[in-house]
């Protein structure tokens, strides 16, 4: 049984967990891959868990690993506070935010609805992680989460009590390069039928309003990729791959991003975007400054 926790095992594994992936670790740790590998091992081996799993060509932490990552958090952390308070260095207390974002969730939307918790007069140190919704509602659930940032309420079934809260709402629109845009702009939307496009995954809200709308305006797409990941997706845009769809209020950002230009909004289409926490009543003073900035200043609801 294990007894004492080997903190350099621990710090090769967070470091890991923190960048990505085991090549950007040995570039931070000055060490070489096989090492570090070999040292997270004996991590699992001593922790009778594994902490890592293979997704793809990368690196996707197992439950037991994000646990783990949530105490390392902590514990380098605590380390950092007690250098500097040996050192006499002025320390001011920093309250976290931990948030679960959805992967359905676009980055750059993510991004304008937490940013306002980095300006806050009170320090706050934000941890974000990406994952499923029902895997992030279960880490809200054990209180390892403070938030989590949905485009779609609480799936039903799911034994877990929190509380939904509307941050806003925008419309979306279709978007290609310039080149892909000029071939399709005439005669929107019936001038779509048969048009390449990259679409979200099926298990997203924004898919499923999405196909609606195919339907109604008697579109069929050629379908030449169902992306998870929004920067991604959008990444193939650039390239002239296909149509995609973006939140309008982004609009102005991925066309000087990606340098591609509107088609036409997607009529009937909106996409929402939810808090969701353990508590009916938001406290936490972070989150109450992300709802009320996005209600006042980014969307309409």
């Amino acid at each position: 049984m294990l007894h004492t926790l080997n903190h350099n095992h621990l710090l090769y594994f967070w470091t890991t967990a923190t960048e990505g992936s085991i090549a950007r670790a040995s570039q931070v740790l000055h060490l070489t891959p096989q090492t570090i590998s070999a040292q997270i091992k004996l991590l699992e081996e001593a922790l009778d868990v594994r902490l890592f799993e293979r997704e793809g060509r990368g690196l996707r932490l197992t439950e037991a690993g994000r646990t783990t990552r949530t105490y390392a958090d902590g514990i380098f952390a605590l380390g950092r506070e007690l250098l500097a308070t040996l050192r006499g260095e002025p320390q001011s207390a920093v309250r976290e935010l931990r948030v679960g974002i959805s992967d359905a969730i676009p980055k750059l939307v993510c991004r304008h609805l937490l940013e306002p918790a980095l300006h806050m007069q009170e320090p706050v140190r934000m941890i974000c992680q990406e994952d499923g919704v029902e895997r992030l509602l279960g880490e809200l659930a054990l209180h390892n989460l403070d938030l989590v940032i949905d485009d779609s309420p609480i799936p039903p079934g799911l034994s877990v009590r929190a509380y939904n809260h509307l941050l806003g709402q925008c419309s979306v629109v279709w978007v290609a390069s310039k080149a892909l845009a000029s071939e399709y702009r005439q005669d929107f939307p019936a001038s779509l039928d048969g048009a390449p496009f990259l679409l979200p995954t099926s298990n997203t809200a924004l898919r499923r309003s999405l196909d609606l709308w195919f339907e109604q305006n008697g579109v069929r797409p050629r379908i030449v990729a169902e992306i998870a990941d929004s920067a991604l997706l959008k990444a193939f845009g650039h390239k002239g791959d296909g149509i995609f769809p973006v939140a309008e209020v982004v609009l102005e950002e991925v066309q000087a991003q990606y340098n591609v230009v509107p088609l036409g909004l997607i009529d009937g289409v909106i996409e929402r975007f939810y808090a969701i926490t353990v508590e009916r009543r938001i406290r936490h003073p972070a989150v109450v400054e992300i709802s009320r900035n996005a209600r006042r200043a980014l969307f309409t609801t």
